[in-house]
């Protein structure tokens, strides 16, 4: 399987994001929801296409494979989570959001899964804490 860097993370989590808001994709859609040029999108569908993560059919519609749609929502995942956590520590919507986006792509599958125990179990205690 091809190693995908982090913009081809970030353009998999762009086509699943907004296919859950519209519907259908076109790679027009994707260059002006993340703020890239046309190329840009037309460069990473290719290669994402290469890589057996994406398809587009004849009408230009992008789709995520099996594949894509994997490491799209993974990303996604981690995506939410980061920014939710910054939030509640009181970091600003609009950086956390940009600082999310770098934290996914950086960190291990094992940290992650880690965090997001240490999450729940932080969360549980809290509550029964609260319920005492």
């Amino acid at each position: 399987m091809m190693k995908l860097h982090a913009s081809g993370e970030d353009y998999l989590e762009a086509i699943l994001v907004l296919h859950k808001k519209m519907g259908t994709v076109r790679s027009v859609d994707v260059a002006r929801h993340m703020e890239v040029s046309k190329p840009s999108v037309c460069h990473a569908v290719a290669t994402l296409r290469k890589g057996g993560f994406l398809l587009m059919d004849e009408d230009h519609f992008l789709h995520l494979t099996d594949l894509g749609r994997e490491v799209a929502e993974a990303t996604y995942e981690k995506h939410r989570f980061f920014t939710d956590r910054l939030i509640e520590a009181g970091v600003d919507p609009e950086t956390a959001e940009r600082d999310a986006c770098r934290i996914e792509h950086v960190i291990s599958e094992e940290t992650f899964e880690r965090l997001k125990v240490a999450y729940k179990l932080n969360e549980k205690a809290v509550i029964s804490s609260d319920e005492s």
